[in-house]
């Protein structure tokens, strides 16, 4: 590989924000002296998007899982929040209201 692009590690992410968190957690991994996935002699952001790129590197886990994980929780958190203020009604209106808003 001549030259790592965005696009190269893109196929590999899902899109550009997770590609940013995970070429910036890899780049620490190798700034505290983590060893090399790929030979090279560039800089360490550098291989951290050849990693990337040749799919040494990626996320434990499913980036959409992990989002849906979370939107559940703030969901049940912002629900939990109305009934412990006893306000019942509005808790059923928020629980409505979020289960029909379509997701994007």
């Amino acid at each position: 590989m001549a030259r790592v692009t965005v696009e190269d590690c893109l196929e590999r992410v899902i899109d550009q924000f997770a590609l940013v968190h995970l070429a910036s957690a890899r780049y620490r991994q190798l700034h505290r002296g983590a060893v090399r996935l790929v030979d090279n002699k560039n800089k360490n952001i550098v291989c951290a998007l050849r990693e990337i790129a040749s799919d040494k590197v990626r996320f434990r886990e499913d980036v959409n899982d992990t989002l849906r994980k979370s939107e559940a929780k703030l969901t049940s958190a912002h629900i939990e929040s109305r009934l412990e203020a006893n306000d019942v009604s509005a808790a059923i209106r928020a629980e409505e209201s979020e289960n029909s808003t379509p997701l994007i």
